[in-house]
């Protein structure tokens, strides 16, 4: 069986995400989730998706917001 396939469930690799959840996107950016929360809790946050009540983040997006900063 292959590692993206367990359980009838496809497992996609977090690169190649569109959305990831904040975890995910801590593990992917070694960024903490407390800091990505604050972060996209703020008025001007152009990185984050809500789906419902679920908060998603937007891999493209946050890749560029972290490119364009020298710290947050």
């Amino acid at each position: 069986m292959s590692d993206n396939i367990k359980n009838n469930h496809i497992s996609v690799p977090i690169w190649l995400k569109t959305t990831l959840t904040i975890r995910e996107a801590a593990e992917y950016s070694n960024i903490g989730i407390n800091k990505i929360e604050n972060l996209i809790n703020g008025p001007n946050c152009d990185f984050v998706l809500y789906a419902g009540r679920k908060r998603l983040i937007k891999r493209k997006q946050f890749e560029q917001f972290i490119e364009r900063h020298l710290e947050i």
